[in-house]
């Protein structure tokens, strides 16, 4: 696969003489290379507004790891749990910083896509072949996590609604969340997307209310016999279930795999660059977050204790239609995050085989390319559909470098910061714990995942 097309260019520094020499064989990817940005479903329409970063946002980070928490803190504890998300906030509040101001860091210029960055800090080569496979696998598995997410979410809702439909095998349902993506991944670009977007990022502050309100209800009738600590009795235990809580959270903070391609949407000139209009949304986002994150996951494991179900929705029952309502919610908030995670996937893509194989680009590409990545997340999805596991396996594996460290390390590159300056120092220690992250995390998912998978039949 080549690697991606060049930085785009401001329009007000877009002076430079056309080749009037370019060979005949070479002027038609040429042009194609210069056309990209009028197709390609990333920089197709950049008319976007602040709040659409906010709610894309949102959207990308609140998303199937929230209902994730209360189980993550029930295996590190009180302390440790609150301590995790806490710093987790930090570190991906200052990356994502970074992120934003390292999109046109280069005067003239837009980053707008994650591989074009690394491309600029490691060179073509290494830097795209760094980052490319980690973002492209954020990407993926978030598309498989919320594939079993909307399954089981819709599943609960039929459960609690319609009990004599409890039978059903989840996977039916997770065939008909796929169903649906089939359709709405056909969306042209990614601001096409705002009206799904901003449905899944209401419908996200709606569940995680429904989850505190239900679980704090819930808490005050049984808490005199909650049983708390970490999840697993033996050592060996706690130490897997300590490591995939940490992959639980790192997931739960998985929206700067998208935030270069967000805000490749807004419009930008060198007296106002995107980054202001970005920067907004991105405070607006991480405010939700925190008012979101640390309610339900207090709530939820007060609430249960170590009993907690690795979703939250899933351990709460009653009132019966209050918890129907925000399982619906998750259903509808994960078709959007899906479709957000999605477009970068779809761009590239359709990218690789207009410019590498000669297709043309337009409608019938955009059904047959999107329609086989779906089909083929999906089957993945029907496959394991173990969601805690999932979380902590991909958290660690990926979401960690691309959010935690990665960020810095690029900033370490580009920008230069004098030697134990703020910055300097705040770098470093993003890296060592995102990389302790990446290295340890993963361990404690693959067990999960392992004994989840001793009592599972497939497409159960």
């Amino acid at each position: 696969m080549s690697n991606l097309t060049q930085s785009t260019t401001l329009p007000q520094q877009n002076n430079q003489d056309e080749r009037g020499n370019e060979q005949a064989g070479d002027k038609t990817i040429s042009q194609q290379q210069i056309d990209a940005s009028n197709w390609l479903p990333i920089t197709a329409d950049r008319n976007a507004k602040w709040y659409y970063s906010a709610f894309h946002n949102v959207t990308a980070t609140v998303g199937a790891g929230i209902l994730g928490l209360p189980y993550a803190m029930s295996q590190l504890g009180w302390i440790p749990g609150i301590t995790a998300i806490a710093l987790s906030w930090l570190i991906t509040f200052y990356s994502f910083w970074q992120l934003v101001e390292l999109h046109e860091s280069v005067p003239g210029k837009r980053f707008d896509r994650y591989p074009e960055l690394g491309q600029h800090c490691f060179g073509p080569k290494l830097g795209y072949w760094i980052i490319m496979p980690q973002q492209t696998t954020v990407q993926v598995a978030s598309g498989i996590v919320y594939c079993v997410t909307g399954g089981k979410s819709l599943k609960k809702v039929f459960e609690l609604l319609i009990p004599a439909w409890g039978d059903i095998r989840t996977t039916y349902f997770i065939l008909f969340f796929i169903c649906l993506q089939f359709v709405i991944s056909q969306s042209p670009n990614f601001n096409s997307l705002k009206g799904v977007s901003l449905l899944a990022a209401v419908m996200s502050c709606g569940y995680s209310l429904i989850a505190f309100v239900a679980s704090t209800i819930q808490g005050t009738k049984h808490h005199e016999n909650m049983s708390y600590g970490v999840r697993s009795s033996t050592t060996a235990g706690q130490v897997f279930d300590i490591l995939n809580g940490c992959g639980t959270i790192a997931f739960a903070f998985a929206g700067h795999s998208v935030s270069l391609e967000i805000q490749a949407t807004i419009p930008s000139t060198p007296e106002k660059p995107s980054k202001y209009a970005m920067w907004k949304g991105v405070v607006v986002a991480y405010v939700i977050v925190a008012f979101c994150y640390i309610p339900v996951a207090v709530s939820g494991y007060w609430a249960y204790g170590r009993l907690v179900e690795d979703d939250v929705l899933i351990s709460l029952d009653k009132p019966a239609w209050l918890i129907a309502a925000a399982n619906f919610m998750v259903f509808l908030h994960v078709i959007g995050s899906y479709q957000v995670f999605s477009m970068p996937v779809f761009d590239q893509i359709e990218q690789y085989l207009v410019e590498n194989r000669g297709f043309t680009p337009g409608r019938p590409l955009r059904i047959i390319a999107r329609s086989l990545y779906v089909a083929a997340a999906g089957f993945v999805a029907m496959c394991i559909p173990f969601f805690g596991g999932l979380l902590g396996l991909f958290g660690g594996l990926v979401f960690s470098s691309i959010s935690f460290y990665m960020p810095c390390v690029m900033w370490l590159i580009t920008q230069k910061p004098k030697t134990f300056s703020f910055h300097w120092l705040t770098s470093w220690v993003c890296i060592v714990m995102g990389v302790l992250l990446a290295v340890l995390s993963p361990i404690g998912g693959a067990r999960t995942i392992y004994m989840q998978a001793k009592t599972y039949r497939f497409f159960s």
